[in-house]
């Protein structure tokens, strides 16, 4: 039998498979006009309780997120902060606090140096058009099932040349395993 290794956030809570000691959830923000791509990933632990909301599912419990964008070469406002940008372009990044990956077409991957931590509560919106949300099950492996996903995802939906969104991917998933984890449940199981 095959183990499930991820699955559609929205369906997972609906079909009450969200699981309450841990889990890792990647939400993609695309631009219809653009490349411009924001993703969010976000890890949590002991979950006290779940709710729907207009816009989005609110998790109360501590979360721990790194967030991820791809600047496509024609974006007319490199030099702006990201945390300063419009509305739409903004991610709460400081180019300082940040990893800068330069694809082979001059596109950036930018993501998170550090983790940033969600206390007691934090909304997960809910993905309108091309935009999703997924659960990736605390397994020995879901660094590696996000790095394969990353992978794909930063060259078919962020145009990413394949080798670089491979090193992207990489880092990504390096990262995550250092900081998104929690060590006390990690010391549990």
């Amino acid at each position: 039998m095959a183990v499930l290794r991820a699955m559609d956030l929205f369906e997972a809570y609906s079909k009450q498979k969200l699981p309450m000691d841990q889990g890792y959830i990647v939400s993609s923000f695309f631009r219809d006009d653009s490349a411009y791509s924001i993703y969010e990933i976000v890890s949590y632990a002991t979950l006290k309780d779940i709710y729907l909301g207009g816009n989005g599912l609110t998790f109360q419990t501590n979360g721990k997120k790194i967030f991820l964008f791809v600047e496509p070469e024609n974006y007319p406002h490199k030099s702006v902060e990201p945390y300063c940008r419009e509305r739409d372009f903004q991610v709460p990044l400081r180019f300082k606090d940040s990893n800068i990956i330069v694809a082979k077409n001059q596109s950036k991957i930018i993501f998170s140096k550090e983790p940033q931590e969600a206390l007691s509560a934090f909304t997960v919106v809910k993905p309108t058009g091309v935009n999703f949300a997924f659960l990736f099950y605390p397994l020995p492996d879901v660094f590696a099932s996000m790095e394969l996903f990353f992978q794909q995802t930063l060259n078919k939906e962020a145009g990413v040349p394949l080798r670089d969104s491979k090193i992207a991917a990489k880092q990504i998933a390096e990262l995550g395993s250092k900081v998104l984890t929690w060590p006390a449940l990690e010391e549990r199981n």
